[in-house]
């Protein structure tokens, strides 16, 4: 576009001043951008590209052995792939961590050749978070009592980063991610995305810009509940979900439900010598044609129409006395209640409520869908063995009905809680299946197993690179002083790895938008051994799972003293810093015994330690109003403090037992039995792989097969609690085993969806 001498003068002034150009100069100087489009702040075609190694932290191959004998041991060689890890054909896969990191990894990575084996992702479900009030709290049930669990300082940053913002965060946050599973999906694959009323028209523009307006195949309104109180509005009791196609050539098969009984009185009032229900349709149709011979007549069809069977057709209606004829002499067919699919499903589903409170598929999971609703979308855009997937998986309810319908599945989320909840539903639908005679398939839980430095809290993404990593590397320096002065440890200057000591102890602070990974603790410990360093504590917001216990006695065998610690929210609340009031509590412990009968082996798990705090009893007992309660985490009690009417306050100790705190554990009979594989991009000799540059050399991205070090927790007995059964088993089956040595893996979930495990060492 050719620009006026007046238009260059604005623009040159405009750039001089550092002010921003008027909108019509985006027009003007960007033609190819003069259709509707949503803008928001921060927009950017710059698509995540990373690609992170899968690392396997646990895998479930088969629901627990119920006695002794169903554990006799009967290697099966054919059924086993070459490296022992699992069965042969597609394992499913429940991973945890940022989507946008997974999607990416997935696209980009050695598992899109997996992907594209199983011939493509051919439906995405996703739940997105569309409530500005979603924040990763979580209610937790607590005998009779609620629990209010706070989310993590990384589901915080993951709210901040959806939310922060308002709109302008959350269309950011889900254009990247929609864009990568575009890119992700087959072909023929669709895509369905769950919002409500606040964000539809936004979500609905950002899926017209990433798949194209014309891939918009439906918007299909949900009834979810049958009412709701709107006060001076119309009651709000519906959800949106829009279904986008990659291509025209899509899977859909067309679903049906059962008539209503108001619609076969009205439509099938006809009722047969044999108690059929029949309607009467007319034998003619569009497009004129011939007339016919019926009997002894011939009769024409209407004036641009034909009649729709053949004359050998018409001969066996009459025959069966499926054309009968009407007051007019037309004839018609008899069309059977029975002979029919149902009503088809149309855009409007008013027939698929929530969960019920009191249905058996409940989970107590705040966003949780029915699987009713889960298995019409299944069914409609996707094949038996088809690949489907849900990267906002929540409670799991995707999996749950793939695995049900028998399709493969991913299914991926942030929050630990939700994984947790996952992992426990799909065994429970292994069982159920087994139970059922019914075909399942294995899964396994991943992580991604090295983190790329994201920007910390505060950058603003608006500056320059080179003012980011300016702003980065002020912002990482003030949390690091932040979280040592709260450790009341005194800072260090001359190691790469350590930040602080205290009490003869040096002082290594993880992350603060991450995990603390087994590489981070890998680099501390090498430090150590070059610096001669024998004592260290780790401090982070959040561990890996599946880092503990085995990182901590490969450092203690080479004479390394390693306690992890949790760091607590409380550390930015600038006033309990200064009281020295900031606990940073021990990462759980578990105590285990083991029982050997012959060559069967089992396990007791005989105690659990924690030490959560969240809030405090003092400050519930100051704030509280009168016939007010509170439920606080202290030294690793929950406590319910209370103030009745007349101002007195009483304090009650919920968690009363160890046990309470454990929601779930399992065991692996033989922890050293699998290694853990990774595939890792491949460098020529003498290559480095530098962070962020591609080999030039190099044409297509190459891997190989590398052991970690560790080993894939073999989940082969686990019990656990449920919303129907509260009761937890504390002693495993007796399962046979091969005699010698051996370690056996404990791990224990507790209630808020953490992990915790112990290796202990047997001979049998």
């Amino acid at each position: 576009m050719k620009l006026s001498d007046n238009e260059i003068r604005d623009i040159t002034l405009c750039l001089e001043a550092g002010k921003p150009l008027p909108d019509k100069y985006r027009f003007l100087l960007f033609e190819d951008k003069r259709e509707v489009e949503l803008v928001w702040n921060g927009k950017t075609n710059e698509v995540c590209n990373i690609v992170l190694p899968f690392q396997t932290i646990e895998q479930v191959d088969e629901p627990r052995a119920e006695k002794s004998s169903d554990t006799a041991l009967q290697p099966s060689l054919f059924d086993i792939d070459n490296r022992g890890r699992q069965l042969k054909g597609w394992t499913n896969k429940l991973i945890w961590g940022d989507n946008k990191l997974i999607l990416s990894s997935l696209k980009n990575g050695p598992l899109r050749e997996e992907i594209e084996k199983q011939g493509g992702l051919k439906l995405i479900y996703i739940d997105p978070p569309f409530d500005v009030g979603a924040d990763f709290s979580m209610d937790i049930e607590i005998g009779g009592d609620t629990f209010t669990k706070k989310p993590n300082i990384l589901e915080e940053i993951a709210y901040r980063d959806t939310w922060g913002k308002g709109a302008d965060s959350f269309i950011a946050m889900i254009y990247e991610r929609l864009v990568l599973m575009r890119d992700l999906l087959a072909e023929d694959g669709s895509i369905y995305v769950h919002c409500d009323w606040r964000v539809n028209s936004y979500i609905r523009l950002v899926m017209d810009e990433v798949f194209g307006k014309e891939k918009l195949l439906n918007q299909i309104i949900w009834k979810r509940i049958f009412s709701h109180s709107g006060g001076k509005k119309f009651g709000i009791v519906d959800d949106t979900i829009l279904l986008y196609i990659k291509s025209d050539s899509f899977i859909f098969n067309k679903q049906t439900k059962p008539h209503s009984d108001s619609y076969i009185k009205s439509h099938y009032g006809n009722v047969d010598e044999d108690g059929r229900r029949y309607r009467l349709v007319t034998l003619s149709a569009k497009g004129s044609g011939p007339a016919r011979q019926f009997g002894e007549r011939t009769i024409a069809p209407p004036k641009g129409r034909h009649w729709a069977w053949t004359q050998e057709r018409i001969n066996e209606g009459l025959a069966s006395g499926k054309i009968v004829f009407a007051s007019t002499g037309q004839p018609n067919i008899k069309q059977y209640l029975d002979d029919t699919e149902g009503t088809v499903i149309q855009t409007i589903w008013d027939d698929l409520p929530g969960v019920n409170p009191v249905s058996s598929e409940l989970v107590s999971y705040p966003t949780q869908k029915s699987e009713a609703l889960l298995e019409r979308i299944i069914k409609a855009s996707s094949n038996e063995d088809d690949l489907v997937a849900d990267f906002f998986c929540g409670s799991g309810t995707t999996a749950a009905v793939a695995e049900k319908l028998g399709r493969k599945w991913i299914a991926s989320d942030l929050g630990k809680f939700a994984l947790h909840t996952t992992r426990k539903r799909m065994i429970g639908v292994q069982r159920q299946l087994k139970a059922e005679g019914k075909d399942y398939r294995a899964f396994e839980i991943l992580n991604l197993g090295k983190y790329e430095r994201q920007h910390y809290i505060g950058v603003n993404p608006d500056l320059r690179e080179e003012q980011k990593q300016q702003q980065l590397a002020a912002k990482e320096a003030a949390f690091l002083d932040l979280i040592l002065r709260a450790y009341r440890a005194e800072k260090v200057t001359q190691f790469a790895c350590f930040h602080g000591k205290k009490a003869g102890r040096l002082v290594a602070v993880g992350p603060v938008n991450l995990p603390v990974t087994r590489l981070f603790v890998e680099e501390v410990i090498l430090e150590c051994r070059k610096q001669h360093i024998t004592k260290v504590d780790i401090l982070g917001f959040e561990f890996e799972m599946g880092l503990f216990p085995n990182v901590l006695d490969e450092a203690r065998a080479k004479g390394i003293d390693i306690a992890p610690k949790y760091i607590p929210a409380e550390v930015f609340d600038k006033r309990a810093v200064e009281k020295n009031q900031v606990v940073f509590h021990d990462v759980s412990f578990i105590e285990v015994k083991p029982h050997i009968k012959g060559n069967t082996l089992a396990v007791e798990l005989t105690d659990f330690s924690v030490f959560y705090a969240q809030d405090s009893i003092a400050y519930a007992e100051a704030t509280l109003k009168d016939k007010q309660s509170k439920i606080v985490v202290e030294k690793g009690q929950i406590v319910k403090v209370s103030r009745d009417k007349d101002g007195v306050i009483t304090r009650e100790q919920l968690t009363r037992h160890w046990t309470d705190w454990i929601d779930y554990w399992s065991v692996d009979f033989d922890f050293e039995n699998k290694r853990e594989i990774i595939r890792v991009r491949k460098f020529p000799p003498g290559q480095g792989a530098l962070e962020g540059m591609e080999p030039p050399q190099m044409t297509l991205d190459e891997y190989e097969e590398v052991w970690t070090g560790d080993y894939v927790f073999e989940n082969e007995w686990q019990s656990f609690r449920t919303k129907k059964d509260r009761s937890l088993e504390l002693i495993s089956v007796f399962h046979e085993v091969m005699p010698g040595r051996r370690k056996i893996a404990v791990k224990v979930v507790d209630i808020f969806g953490n992990d915790t495990m112990t290796i202990v060492e047997v001979r049998v």
